[in-house]
């Protein structure tokens, strides 16, 4: 019993024993006595319960505080904890068959490893554990024979490299975090959640600690996410993803994870594509296509799932995998469907399909009728769900969508595209005259905030450098400046090719609306001027003069 239970106790009452009526009557107890007894029960019961709690406070008050854990008493720990491994080693080596021989040995090192949780409480002093080669010792233990020891040694480093307690001392965590990774902990964990068996709870906890564990020293060392990869966790998360298992907690965890080790390392992205990954995460996401996730975490999993799928999609080769793997079409489905997917949807759909590599499947989207999808959610954008991006990401990814579609289509797929234009007396015009207005507006807002800010430092005699006018070009993208490009270069595509009454709209309504044909001109010509580094330097030229020469054209 803990204090706050003791705290809460109350002792049991006597039960009235509910005698017949005629017998308290002989005993010549009338209704209002008895009331009055069990009131005076219940507050004797009260004062009691009021004192034992004041004994209990004072008991705590006077309880001396543990001693805090200096070098010489750590020292003796790690050396008592070493006895007892090498105790439990011999003891094991001796009496290979007779696990009565050495059980003893065996509880009394579980015993020490949870005594040692108590270092947690000193990162300074991590580097003694890498000095007296505990973390050597530590890292055997996970592969020890019996799993309840191995447990216990993940749980104890799941708490010694909590990203909290590694932050309150740089130099200790970056000791005990180099010596973990020498000791290519990642490959041990792996190979150690192999023969957890997840049915049982105590090794499923093994499990969720593990992936503690590497998520822990991923936040604490982003770099080390490739080498962890490479030690077998990705493909083992893979495995755990595809498993015909009930979704739960480590299912979860392990799609989080993914996410994680795929974000921002182009030799993960790689290494998933070639193990059959993109696969797996549309066999994975084909679940959702007609039926909603059962709750908000596995929603949760799901926009994991579609996270590591765009993450993948900025890789040329799995481009190619999810056009093989018929992803545009599961994609095309969820839009059609109204799932709760359907918003992650267009986000994949996005990455897939923008810039030159997305030629392939800009062509196969128009083919398998993916306008007849991608239109109605550019007329009017989905309201925000429970998953997947906000309205107005949705409105920048449909664009987005759209405009590498008029860049990446030729011929009849081109035409058909141009064509949408001009159906229903131009309402996809109209539309994209409204989104330009409300972009444009966004996006003067935010221009007028940022001279503010720029008066205001000229005032005060600083200069504004290349990297803070990079910085307000970043802030005027995130308030809808990209999107307002990707409107306008619609704009100038279809006018520039489509039909001469496209432009003649797109004209009536500039004027009915006191718009202005040069600054969408001054827009477009800023666009040219920051686009991105492409693959070569010929190429980014080349998509330069082409948005320039339908400038002109406009």
């Amino acid at each position: 019993m803990d204090v706050e239970e003791l705290l809460t106790f109350q002792p049991k009452k006597p039960a009235p024993t509910g005698k017949r009526k005629g017998h308290d009557e002989e005993n010549g107890d009338t209704g209002r006595e008895r009331k009055k007894r069990f009131a005076d029960a219940d507050s004797i019961d009260t004062s009691v319960m009021e004192a034992e709690r004041e004994k209990i406070l004072q008991m705590i008050e006077n309880e001396p505080e543990p001693e805090a854990l200096d070098e010489t008493s750590l020292k003796k720990m790690l050396l008592n904890f070493e006895k007892k491994v090498y105790k439990n080693q011999e003891q094991r080596i001796k009496y290979p068959d007779l696990p009565e021989k050495f059980m003893e040995s065996e509880l009394e090192l579980n015993d020490v490893v949870q005594e040692m949780h108590v270092i947690a409480t000193i990162p300074d002093q991590y580097h003694i554990l890498v000095d007296l080669n505990t973390v050597t010792s530590l890292m055997q233990l996970v592969a020890h024979e019996n799993t309840d020891i191995s447990i216990a040694v993940v749980d104890l480093v799941q708490e010694l490299t909590d990203v909290d307690t590694l932050n309150e001392s740089e130099e200790g965590a970056a000791a005990l975090i180099d010596s973990l990774l020498e000791a290519q902990i990642v490959a041990l964990l792996v190979q150690n959640m192999d023969r957890l068996d997840e049915t049982i709870k105590e090794e499923a906890d093994g499990v969720h600690n593990t992936l503690a564990i590497v998520e822990n020293m991923m936040e604490f060392r982003p770099q080390m996410s490739s080498d962890a990869a490479q030690q077998g966790l990705l493909q083992w998360l893979l495995k755990r993803i595809k498993a015909k298992l009930p979704f739960d907690a480590n299912k979860l965890y392990a799609s989080e994870i993914l996410a994680i080790l795929l974000q921002n390392s182009e030799e993960n992205r790689t290494m998933l594509g070639d193990i059959d990954g993109i696969d797996i995460l549309l066999q994975q996401l084909a679940a959702y296509k007609r039926h909603d996730p059962s709750n908000k975490e596995e929603v949760e999993m799901m926009e994991n799932f579609f996270n590591s799928l765009c993450s993948c999609l900025m890789q040329n080769m799995n481009r190619a995998r999810f056009l093989k793997g018929e992803g545009l079409q599961l994609m095309n489905l969820m839009l059609r469907e109204k799932k709760m997917s359907r918003n992650c949807a267009v986000k994949v759909l996005n990455h897939a399909m923008t810039g030159p590599e997305g030629i392939d499947n800009c062509q196969k989207f128009v083919d398998i009728l993916g306008l007849r999808t991608v239109f109605p959610l550019f007329m009017k954008a989905p309201r925000q769900g429970k998953a997947g991006p906000q309205s107005e990401e949705l409105e920048e990814h449909v664009s987005s969508i759209i405009a590498a579609t008029l860049r990446n289509c030729q011929g009849q797929q081109r035409q058909r595209l141009l064509s949408k234009f001009t159906e229903n007396d131009h309402e996809k015009v109209e539309r994209l005259l409204e989104l330009h207005f409300k972009y444009l507006d966004k996006v003067r807002s935010c221009d007028e905030q940022i001279e503010v800010e720029k008066q205001k430092i000229k005032g005060s005699g600083e200069e504004i450098d290349e990297d803070l006018e990079d910085e307000f070009y970043l802030r005027r993208l995130e308030a809808g400046l990209f999107t307002l490009q990707l409107v306008d270069y619609i704009m100038l595509e279809v006018c520039a090719s489509g039909s001469q009454s496209v432009k003649t709209r797109v004209m009536q309504i500039l004027n009915m609306r006191g718009g202005s044909i040069k600054s969408i001109k001054s827009i477009m010509r800023e666009y040219a001027g920051n686009i991105g580094e492409a693959q070569d330097k010929e190429a980014r030229e080349a998509e330069q003069n082409r948005i320039l020469q339908l400038v002109d054209k406009f």
